[in-house]
């Protein structure tokens, strides 16, 4: 595959801008000689402020990276089961991410389906803590600079999404009704309910 390096100065200084400038681009994720990656087809922001996100009540030693500029990973585990990866989208020092909800497989799936133990497609990296689990990503790599090649980064190639749509975000009690979340209509590996969105 042809792509390369997201640099930080093309990331968008805003988060629900960068939400929806993220649809379309691509996860890397290095393993030794193996490189699995997925294209993001869907994404919620959690802007400064808002008070469904971890940054809502200031820094914590469990929050600390979403406080970093633009473009490093914060990853942390829901309800103790999956880990789940967002990127910091903000200046440094004010806390606000963008949750990465659904990945596209474009390469190492073999890979994919051993971590997850699943053969479908279909169902490697259809939601948060399954491509997450699909790329073996984990608390580990928290704080990874995301514009730069390492374990962990993102790219760009010549993908553009053919429409997105926007919806409420999935699964929250306090700011439900806000719509943060964005993802390429009509594409199968995008979570939550079909009818969800416009």
């Amino acid at each position: 595959m042809s792509y390369r390096l997201l640099k930080r100065n093309e990331l968008p200084l805003d988060t629900v801008a960068l939400a929806r400038f993220l649809i379309g681009k691509i996860v890397v994720r290095e393993l030794g000689d193996a490189r699995l990656s997925g294209r993001i087809v869907e994404t919620e922001a959690y802007p400064v402020g808002d008070e469904a996100g971890h940054a809502y009540r200031g820094e914590t030693p469990r929050n600390r990276t979403l406080f970093l500029r633009r473009g490093h990973a914060y990853v942390y585990q829901a309800y103790g089961i999956s880990w789940l990866l967002n990127v910091s989208s903000e200046e440094a020092g004010v806390g606000a991410g963008t949750l990465i909800r659904a990945l596209e497989p474009l390469e190492g799936v073999m890979w994919m389906q051993q971590h997850r133990g699943v053969e479908k497609l279909y169902d490697l990296t259809r939601g948060p803590g399954r491509l997450a689990a699909a790329l073996d990503i984990d608390r580990a790599l928290d704080g990874v600079d995301l514009c730069r090649k390492g374990p962990l980064w993102l790219a760009q190639d010549a993908y553009v999404a053919p429409k997105i749509g926007v919806s409420a975000r999935i699964g929250l009690s306090r700011a439900a009704d806000q719509k943060l979340r964005f993802y390429v209509r009509g594409n199968r590996f995008v979570s939550g309910p079909k009818n969800l969105g416009a």
